[in-house]
C-alpha cells in the first residue's frame, strides 16, 4: 500500500456541551465543510465514545485526533502531541472523555494494533463547563487547528484541496 492509499482516521473528541471541550468536535465539522479530502481519510466524530472507536482505530493505518488539551497554557494555544506524549498527558484527566480514550489507546497497544502514526492536536482550553458555545480564545484558535490538521495529512501524502477561498477562515 502507498502513503496516499493508506487509511487514515481523524477523529473529533470531545463534549460540545461542556464549552470548550468540544473544540475538537468543532474542528472536525470545520474541517469536513470546508476541504475536500481523498476517499480514504474517514472522519469521525467521536464524541465521549470510548470504548466503541476501538475497531475503527485499529483498522487505521495513520491516527489524528483533534481535541481541547490541557497543559496549563495560555487558552487558545495550539498542541501537538505524538504517541510517546499522549499516554502520559491522558492520565491527567484532561477533559472527561479521556478516561476512555486512554483505555482505548492502551488497549490498541496491548494488542499490538497501534497505527503506525498517531498525532493528537488540541487547543488549550479556557473552560469547561455546561455551554455550547467555546471561549473566544478557542473560537479564533479553530482555523489554527484545522490548518494543522492539513498540514498533518498533507504530510501524510494525502492532497487536501479547499472547498473555497474561506478554508482557513
Amino acid at each position: 500500500m502507498n502513503d496516499a492509499t493508506m487509511s487514515t482516521v481523524v477523529i473529533g473528541l470531545g463534549n460540545p456541551l461542556m464549552a470548550d471541550d468540544g473544540v475538537g468536535i468543532a474542528a472536525l465539522n470545520r474541517l469536513r465543510s470546508t476541504w475536500q479530502l481523498p476517499s480514504e481519510i474517514i472522519l469521525e466524530d467521536g464524541g465521549t465514545w470510548g470504548m466503541t472507536l476501538l475497531p475503527l482505530i485499529e483498522s487505521a493505518d495513520r491516527l489524528l485526533l483533534l481535541d481541547a488539551i490541557r497543559l496549563h497554557r495560555q487558552p487558545g494555544t495550539l498542541h501537538r502531541l505524538g504517541w510517546e506524549e499522549l499516554p502520559r498527558y491522558l492520565a491527567h484527566k484532561l477533559s472527561p472523555h479521556q478516561i476512555d480514550l486512554k483505555e482505548v489507546l492502551a488497549l490498541c497497544e496491548l494488542r499490538g494494533s497501534i497505527p503506525a502514526e498517531v498525532v493528537a492536536l488540541g487547543i488549550e482550553p479556557g473552560r469547561i463547563e455546561l455551554d455550547v458555545e467555546l471561549s473566544p480564545e478557542v473560537e479564533r484558535a479553530v482555523p489554527r487547528l484545522v490548518h494543522s490538521a492539513i498540514a498533518v495529512l498533507e504530510g501524510w501524502r494525502h492532497p487536501c484541496v479547499p472547498r473555497s477561498q474561506g478554508a482557513y477562515a
